[in-house]
């Protein structure tokens, strides 16, 4: 397919980073295309709450491009959206992990299906406003991700997914800025957004509730699953709301009174119980990640010590990584790590760059 390579199309959501991408990519010589993904969310659920407003979010990206002089473009990928990503993010919490909704999202929706959009438009890039950066590497003949700049914004870890041909063809014009710089900027072009609060942990549940939200997509989950016991060093020690509505290392909410803090130490979906214990029983060492992604190398070095992230604001520690027989990638940090939970993210960096990702068995 013959691509031009100064076409470029920007997911734009209305905020001020997707914003600033587009803008800076117009100065460099850009054609700069806008587009929007329609938000997804449960009407029924969603009517009454104001800060759930997708023709609002519509409207302010269009403004942007209007401003810009460039053009705007809407699209629906609602139904793929709810297959792949709601359904998932439903069903990790009945397996009783927890799910990281933004890293599938980004390889199949942001990536996947904007690059199909962006073919459409002959657009041979495809860029967002997220803070990290991508370059080739001519010694590896392997396209690059690494951190941002900005060490508080930096996205890396939410973009572990992407594939090399992804890569190719994508641009982070806020890669080298930090967040200050980026409002500064936009202030300067006068965009509305410049102070707009940064957007939702979970961009389709609104109130950021995700009990609620598994009860309005799971209407009978209450008699389907329904309390089950609390368990202690092997002995009950009360009744717990459901396990879905827990997570590794949770505290609050447990509703346990014993002489020291107590934290969910396990889920055990197929009986529903939750184990609990003293915040010492969350470390632990090791752990098996599936779904690998190999960014940096085509393979893993397991005599190399890399620095692994098991949640989005965790500090990276040093662990050795290998490829165990079935293909998961093992690791073992030189510390003890806390609560290491399936069904998120982790990440190994060798620097700056990200070597590979996948999902926490």
């Amino acid at each position: 397919m013959d691509l031009n390579d100064k076409t470029v199309l920007v997911g734009m959501s209305g905020g001020v980073d997707s914003s600033v991408a587009a803008a800076l990519l117009l100065e460099q010589g850009y054609n700069v295309i806008g587009v929007t993904i329609t938000p997804f969310y449960f009407y029924e659920y969603y009517k009454n709450l104001e800060k759930q407003n997708p023709k609002g979010n519509i409207q302010e990206a269009k403004e942007i491009c209007d401003k810009l002089g460039i053009q705007h473009i809407v699209v629906d990928y609602f139904d793929y959206f709810k297959k792949n990503i709601v359904n998932y993010f439903i069903d990790e919490y009945l397996k009783g992990r927890t799910p990281n909704p933004c890293a599938k999202c980004n390889p199949l929706i942001k990536w996947g299906k904007l690059i199909q959009t962006a073919n459409e438009y002959n657009a041979k890039f495809i860029a967002t406003g997220h803070y990290a950066i991508t370059n080739y590497d001519n010694n590896l003949k392997r396209y690059l991700l690494k951190k941002g700049q900005d060490t508080f914004k930096d996205q890396s870890y939410f973009l572990w997914g992407l594939s090399q041909d992804q890569l190719s063809r994508t641009l982070f014009p806020l890669g080298k800025m930090t967040k200050p710089e980026v409002r500064k900027y936009a202030e300067k072009k006068g965009f509305k957004s410049f102070n707009k609060s940064d957007s939702q942990e979970v961009c389709f549940i609104a109130d950021n509730n995700y009990h609620n939200f598994l009860k309005q997509s799971i209407p009978d989950i209450d008699t389907k699953i329904g309390e089950g016991n609390i368990i202690f060093r092997g002995r009950v020690i009360g009744k717990h709301k459901g396990y879905p509505f827990y997570t590794i290392g949770q505290r609050k909410g447990i509703g346990i009174t014993y002489k020291d803090a107590l934290y969910v130490k396990k889920i055990n979906p197929e009986n529903n119980t939750i184990e609990v214990d003293t915040e010492g029983s969350l470390f632990s060492k090791t752990l098996s990640v599936t779904n690998v992604n190999f960014v940096k190398y085509k393979k893993i070095n397991p005599e190399n010590i890399y620095m692994v992230k098991i949640r989005y604001k965790d500090k990276p520690s040093p662990a050795k990584c290998w490829v165990s027989e079935n293909g998961d990638i093992a690791i073992e940090y030189t510390e003890e790590k806390r609560a290491i939970t399936p069904g998120q993210s982790a990440v190994i960096y060798e620097g700056d760059d990200v070597v590979a990702g996948g999902v926490i068995c």
